[in-house]
């Protein structure tokens, strides 16, 4: 349970009054060097707007340019459309009787490994 002001000793009260004084005059102290308080403590000028109110955005016109010179890099960038020979080009693919060559192959590494291990396939040792 917290205290109430009037069950502090008199010293307590008297010590916090003593401490409320010495900023009070230490705020005197700061508006006496910077007024009242609506110069910024800071040496930084502040950053001006433009004459419509923007700070720092851009006009349509400025976001059409930028748009514009984008699209001319990525346009160098890319070069020419893919001509019909590189897009004609198929993947590649087994034949039918190559796949069954590699399947066989796995089936018979599994059988021999099956073997050498026992019938636990988690305790296959590579």
């Amino acid at each position: 349970m917290s205290k109430s002001f009037w069950d502090h000793p008199i010293e307590t009260i008297e010590k916090a009054l003593h401490v409320r004084k010495q900023i009070e005059a230490l705020e005197a102290n700061l508006r006496e060097i910077y007024g009242n308080g609506r110069q910024p403590l800071s040496s930084e000028k502040p950053v001006p707007a433009t004459k419509d109110g923007r700070k720092g955005k851009r006009s349509p016109a400025t976001i059409a340019k930028m748009k514009a010179a984008q699209q001319a890099r990525h346009a160098k960038k890319k070069g020419a459309a893919p001509s019909a020979v590189q897009s004609a080009k198929k993947k590649r693919t087994f034949s039918a009787e190559s796949r069954a060559k590699m399947a066989a192959a796995a089936k018979a590494r599994w059988a021999k490994r099956l073997e050498t291990v026992g019938s636990m396939p988690n305790k296959l040792i590579w």
